[in-house]
């Protein structure tokens, strides 16, 4: 259900064995074999359904690791047309099935969010090859699926339930599609035109779309490389939109990581990725301060760095703190780059943060070092990097008086924390 089908994103953290049934054990699902994308005019979901929704999730939940396996092996058996949308390899997929539905199940009482959310989805899978024609194989597993490893708990009335709230998102999801379609391609090939290395494993990559690629600083972008077709990771671009077309990214090669390793290890000018549609929400348009407290750790600094560009394109209308994380002094990489732009902006102001090592002046965790110089409740916060220091430095602030709104970060599916 996640890429193509569902890749579930958001700015805010969510929360979060028995024997494995064979794929062709017919499922005792009431109406999980007719699922139907709905007209817009379908109904929201009341209460009721929306707390029929949330409490068969729960019952599935202890569940996920069978459950996502489950699911891919009927969908592929029974729809065997949709396999080659997939990678050969399926662990990735299967790990984010249930955080898929956890963010449906947190945004089914918010249509407002969840028509936006999957219009972004819906757009993005474009690339996959998804069409409209997907949408009813995907949905009939899902139900199948879930009415296998709820058991006695599935009704009918579940299942309409469930079936109401994937039509809705499904619809979204094709006529963001068919209108992303009238407009723009579905990937940008583009041409890597510089490889800079940074050491410990962080490698600067530009590329060239070869068409005209239209983003906003902070946003993040799918990349796909010819070495492991079908395998898209998501990697935040490290600068404002430039004349020249050209983007930058941060990649840092981590264990296991296929695509990052190639990038970093063996990409060189000359070669050719394919890039998806810019996401994201992490955008400078979102402040509503003239304040703006910037924070990075390890490859976050990207959009952070990106941002700083799009405050200097904009003259500079911004003050900007910008606070810089890592372990140990050598892994803060990028300092030296970003002390000359605070040489030429007046607007900015750098500190560093190191927590495992101790340098005068800078040691400390980054929400330690963020509390020492608050407090923060009068400018617009934009996070970057690892889950935990997103979600620790979040805590600090919102402590601090930081209105939880005013609080920025890319969602926890993106280029920082997923770079294989």
């Amino acid at each position: 259900m996640t890429a193509p089908f569902f890749r579930f994103r958001t700015g805010k953290p969510s929360s979060a064995s028995t024997a494995r049934p064979s794929p062709e054990e017919p499922v005792p699902a009431p109406a999980a074999e007719n699922t139907r994308v709905p007209e817009p005019a379908e109904p929201p979901l009341s209460d009721h359904e929306i707390d029929l929704i949330r409490a068969s999730l729960s019952v599935v939940e202890p569940l996920a690791g069978e459950m996502t396996v489950y699911f891919y092996a009927i969908l592929f058996a029974r729809h065997p047309q949709v396999r080659p949308l997939f990678p050969p390899g399926m662990d990735a997929q299967r790990g984010r099935l249930l955080r898929a539905l956890l963010r449906i199940v947190d945004l089914v009482d918010d249509p407002e969010s969840l028509v936006r959310f999957c219009g972004h989805l819906g757009r993005d899978h474009r690339k996959f090859g998804t069409v409209a024609a997907h949408f009813p194989a995907v949905g009939e597993c899902l139900l199948a699926s879930l009415a296998r490893y709820a058991g006695p708990a599935w009704t009918a009335d579940i299942a309409a339930a469930w079936t109401k709230a994937y039509g809705a998102v499904a619809q979204a999801m094709i006529g963001a599609a068919e209108e992303d379609e009238a407009v723009r391609p579905a990937v940008w090939p583009a041409t890597v035109v510089r490889r800079v290395p940074r050491g410990h494993g962080i490698a600067e990559i530009t590329v060239r779309p070869h068409l005209p690629y239209e983003y906003v600083a902070g946003q993040y972008v799918s990349l796909e490389t010819p070495w492991w077709p079908k395998r898209w990771r998501y990697y935040s671009a490290a600068n404002a939109p430039r004349e020249d077309g050209t983007l930058t990214f941060h990649v840092r090669a981590v264990s296991g990581g296929s695509v990052s390793d190639a990038l970093v290890h063996r990409a060189a000018v000359g070669d050719v990725v394919r890039l998806g549609a810019p996401m994201g929400d992490m955008v400078l348009d979102a402040a509503v301060h003239r304040e703006l407290l910037l924070v990075a750790g390890g490859t976050g600094l990207a959009p952070i760095r990106a941002l700083v560009e799009e405050v200097a394109r904009r003259g500079g209308r911004h003050q900007v703190d910008l606070f810089l994380g890592a372990r140990t002094g050598a892994e803060l990489y990028g300092v030296d780059d970003m002390l000359r732009m605070a040489q030429r902006h007046h607007w900015l102001t750098i500190r560093g943060a190191v927590s495992h090592e101790h340098i005068p002046g800078i040691r400390g965790s980054l929400p330690d070092v963020l509390a020492e110089y608050g407090p923060w409740y009068q400018h617009d916060v934009f996070l970057s990097g690892p889950a935990e220091m997103v979600v620790s430095a979040g805590g600090a602030l919102t402590r601090g008086g930081t209105l939880p709104e005013r609080i920025h970060h890319d969602p926890f599916e993106t280029p920082v924390l997923h770079t294989r």
